[in-house]
């Protein structure tokens, strides 16, 4: 038992102050503190007055002891708390009007809420050139105040290790190893970082303005895509609890904002999945690589080029889907509309900021044209709605455009973790045995859990299964494979926690309790849809006869499929060495 604040309060040992606070629903603010990552205790925003001690205790750091007589909000807590957020400030550009973070910015909130209305110190401020050098992801370093969460999230949940403190003192910036732009890191643009930045220092890099040069030039035909993670989360942007599903009221927005054709990224998931289904199955029947990986993650592409490069022939041909959307867009689509494939730009609304590196990549041309001109995340497309004057959880319900709006509910559980393995599996096996899966709901190979594994009996074909999310998780599985050890067959990887939900382009702040939320949405959505099986959506069998003729057929292959790219040789290892 401890008293916070004169209430008797129960706590279990190995608790901290923070978490035994938290859980008697007392508040304690908290800045470089975050629920996904371990702590560091370097901001002291969380400091409380503990009777008998002589210096404030951080909250989150401090583990408590019976009999504890702690002071959450006591005038020596606030004083100290006032002092750390006003040096803090000092070194902070004064531009919250104009930054990317306004109103969502941890920093500006707690400035508010301790009651700074001017601050008194004023001296040099750091200068430090913005890297913008890559199409996923600025840094801005002097609005960084050094709580080292994104070189947690990097290290941590992701094992990359892009992000380290480079120099001393006042000289300390979060950088790559040896100040290098991100461009020549190794980093996989996954935007974790940016998810847990507590400030604008990290930013996804937004082409609203080029996307609202399309929408207002007559010339161009501007079709937009919406990945399944999408429609369970950027309700958030509009105040509404985390896992609101909003998918019509989303349509009907994006159509409000101009695009002449509002389409649906699940329909080239659906796509995915018979091209996948049958390049695993021919892997099984003609020995070919396995396990076979799935290659719709782009971080993950990534990952596994810079660090597993020997490993690629394991990876499915597939492009993702998104850039299947591409490639159809500016073809069958082109043709079947009658217009002109270079008048078309394509727009996706990603969860992910990988995302806007895939869509560059010198791969993802083969329509003749870049397949995917302009991605935006969740948080950018609900910018550009709140540009326009649209109130999303208010307008009403609209449906996708078709023909590339077609879906099903595999389609849709692709924005969860173990999604691409469930809806494979549930058109593998009709496919195999030839008979009707009466159960399509696999949860073995849902959960949160890092790592999972499943084995799916397949009219006597037993077919080991493994599901992993955050690259830290995907490196476990991989280590395997390499040492062969890894007796799957399968193998689903998501680059980012929770899976697409998680994205680094999804709404503010993230949590593991968020994204259960969120994918619980995704799993609803499945449930309530007519055709829960992407072999048994309508429209793709239609591509099929009038298009792309047969699963990895020569036109397939050709849109369809891709190759990678072993990357920079630097490891985690050797960046390690050189800077300790």
């Amino acid at each position: 038992m401890i008293n916070i604040n004169g209430l008797q309060v129960t706590a279990e040992e190995g608790m901290t102050i923070l978490d035994a606070a938290t859980r008697a629903g007392i508040y304690i603010p908290t800045l470089c503190y975050h629920p996904d990552l371990t702590t560091e205790g370097v901001c002291r925003v969380c400091s409380v007055e503990v009777a008998g001690e002589k210096l404030l205790l951080p909250a989150c750091a401090h583990p408590v002891s019976e009999g504890m007589e702690i002071q959450t909000h006591s005038p020596k807590v606030r004083n100290a708390r006032r002092l750390i957020l006003e040096l803090m400030l000092a070194n902070h550009p004064q531009d919250c009007l104009t930054c990317s973070n306004n109103q969502k910015c941890e920093l500006q909130i707690l400035a508010k809420e301790v009651g700074i209305e001017d601050v008194r110190f004023s001296g040099d401020r750091r200068n430090i050139p913005v890297d913008d050098s890559n199409p996923a992801i600025i840094r801005n370093m002097e609005k960084c105040i050094l709580c080292k969460r994104c070189v947690r999230v990097c290290q941590e949940l992701q094992g990359v290790g892009a992000l380290y403190p480079n120099q001393k003192g006042w000289m300390t910036t979060i950088a790559p190893p040896f100040g290098k732009p991100l461009s020549e890191a190794v980093c996989t643009f996954c935007g974790q970082c940016i998810n847990r930045c507590p400030t604008g220092a990290l930013k996804a890099n937004d082409p609203a303005a080029a996307v609202w040069a399309a929408l207002d030039n007559p010339d161009t035909h501007v079709v937009v895509q919406t990945a399944p993670a999408v429609r369970a989360a950027i309700g958030e942007e509009f105040g509404m609890p985390a896992g609101s599903l909003v998918t019509g009221q989303m349509v009907t927005s994006l159509r409000m904002l101009g695009f002449d054709k509002v389409f649906d990224t699940d329909f080239t998931a659906d796509l995915t999945i018979l091209e996948e289904g049958n390049e695993l199955l021919q892997r099984i029947k003609n020995g070919g690589p396995l396990p076979m990986i799935t290659s719709c993650s782009p971080g993950w592409i990534k990952y596994i080029e810079h660090f597993y490069p020997d490993q690629l022939d394991h990876l499915s041909t597939c492009k993702s889907p998104q850039q299947m959307f591409g490639a159809l867009a500016k073809t069958y689509y082109a043709e079947k509309a009658g217009i002109d494939p270079s008048k078309i730009v394509v727009v996706s609304i990603m969860p992910c900021s990988a995302k806007k590196f895939e869509c560059e990549r010198p791969e993802m041309a083969s329509s003749g044209y870049q397949d995917v001109d302009f991605v935006l995340t969740t948080r950018e497309v609900a910018g550009m709605m709140k540009q326009a004057g649209i109130d999303l959880p208010n307008v009403p319900e609209g449906g996708f455009d078709l023909p590339l709006g077609m879906s099903t509910g595999a389609a849709v559980i692709f924005g969860a973790t173990g999604g691409v393995m469930e809806a494979a599996l549930r058109t593998v096996y009709e496919v195999v045995t030839g008979t009707t899966l009466q159960d399509v709901d696999i949860h073995a190979v849902r959960g949160m859990e890092g790592v999972r594994e499943a084995e799916i009996d397949i009219n006597g074909m037993k077919v080991k299964a493994a599901v992993a999310h955050g690259l830290s998780n995907a490196q476990k599985l991989l280590d395997a494979v390499r040492a062969g050890t890894a007796d799957y067959a399968f193998i689903e990887v998501m680059c980012c926690p929770g899976g697409c939900i998680g994205g680094g382009g999804q709404p503010f702040p993230t949590s593991e309790e968020i994204r259960r939320k969120r994918a619980e949405a995704i799993y609803k959505q499945d449930r309530e849809l007519p055709i829960r099986k992407s072999h048994e959506n309508p429209v793709i069998t239609q591509l099929y006869q009038e298009f792309l003729g047969e699963p990895l057929g020569h036109k397939s292959h050709e849109l369809l499929h891709t190759h990678y790219t072993p990357r920079g040789t630097t490891s985690r290892e050797s960046i390690h060495v050189k800077i300790e």
